[in-house]
C-alpha cells in the first residue's frame, strides 16, 4: 500500500514537490498533487485517488480508493493527536486547535469536540466547506453529505434528548452491537477513542466530506471491550 511519503517522494522526483518528506498530507503536498493532476489532464482536487495514483505509479497495479493514503487523511491526523489532554497537554493541544487559523479558545474551559473535528478537516481537506459555526456539535449533522457509519465518517450525537441542541461530534473508527467507537476530542477531557450509544446518533448524523474520496460503506466491527463508554462530553 502506498503512503503519503511515497507520493511526496514521487512528486519530488518529478519536480512538483519541494517540501519536507515528512509523510504528512499538508498544504504543500496537496498543492503539488494539484499541479501534477493539472499537468496530466486529471480532475484537479489534490486528492490521490485511483486515477491519480495510476498516473503517479504507472508500473504498479490499480489502487482502490479505500487503500489510498488520502482515503481519510483527517482521521490519520486525529490519530496523531490521540492522548492529548486538555489540562496536562494544554499548550500542545491549544497550538493544534488554532493551527488552522481559528479556534474556540482554551479547551480546559470550553467544550472543544467541534473545534477538534474542524481543525482536523480544515488541515487535511482545505477545499472542504465546513459548518459556519463548527463549534456547535449539532451543526455537523448538516455537514457534507449523508453516509452510512464507516471509517472516518463524522458522527453528530445529541446529548440529553434528541431535540436538545447540546451534543457531541467525533470520527467513526468502529462499532459493536450497541455502541459506536468514536475518536474525538473532549472525551474524558482528552483526545480518545470512546464508546457512544448508537441511539444517540442524530437523524442523518453520519456525514462525509464532499471533497473526499468515495470509499466503501462498510462497518468496522469489534467488541470494544477495552474502550470506555462516554455519556456526557461537556
Amino acid at each position: 500500500m502506498k503512503t503519503t511519503l511515497d507520493i511526496q517522494s514521487e512528486l519530488q522526483r518529478r519536480g512538483y514537490y519541494q517540501g519536507d518528506l515528512d509523510n504528512i498530507r499538508g498544504r504543500q503536498t496537496i498543492a503539488a498533487l494539484k499541479q501534477f493532476q493539472r499537468a496530466q489532464g486529471l480532475f484537479v482536487d489534490g486528492v490521490a485517488g485511483t486515477k491519480t495514483l495510476a498516473k503517479l505509479f504507472p508500473n504498479e497495479g490499480a489502487v482502490a480508493n479505500d487503500n489510498s493514503p488520502d482515503a481519510t487523511p483527517w482521521l490519520d491526523l486525529a490519530y496523531r493527536k490521540k492522548g492529548l489532554h486538555e489540562r496536562i497537554n494544554n499548550a500542545e493541544l491549544r497550538a493544534f486547535l488554532k493551527s488552522d487559523g481559528k479556534t474556540l479558545g482554551d479547551p480546559a474551559k470550553l467544550p472543544w469536540c467541534g473545534d477538534f473535528v474542524e481543525t482536523c478537516l480544515a488541515i487535511a481537506m482545505p477545499d472542504e466547506i465546513l459548518p459556519a459555526n463548527p463549534y456547535g456539535a449539532m451543526n455537523w449533522a448538516a455537514f457534507g453529505k449523508a453516509t452510512k457509519p464507516k471509517k472516518g465518517a463524522i458522527l453528530s450525537f445529541w446529548r440529553g434528548s434528541p431535540t436538545n441542541w447540546q451534543g457531541h461530534v467525533g470520527f467513526y473508527v468502529g462499532e459493536d452491537t450497541t455502541h459506536f467507537h468514536v475518536l474525538g476530542g473532549n472525551q474524558s477531557d482528552a483526545v480518545t477513542i470512546s464508546r457512544i450509544e448508537k441511539k444517540r446518533l442524530r437523524v442523518n448524523g453520519a456525514r462525509w466530506p464532499l471533497t473526499a474520496l468515495s470509499t466503501a460503506e462498510v462497518a468496522v466491527v469489534s467488541d470494544g471491550a477495552d474502550l470506555v463508554e462516554t455519556t456526557n462530553e461537556a
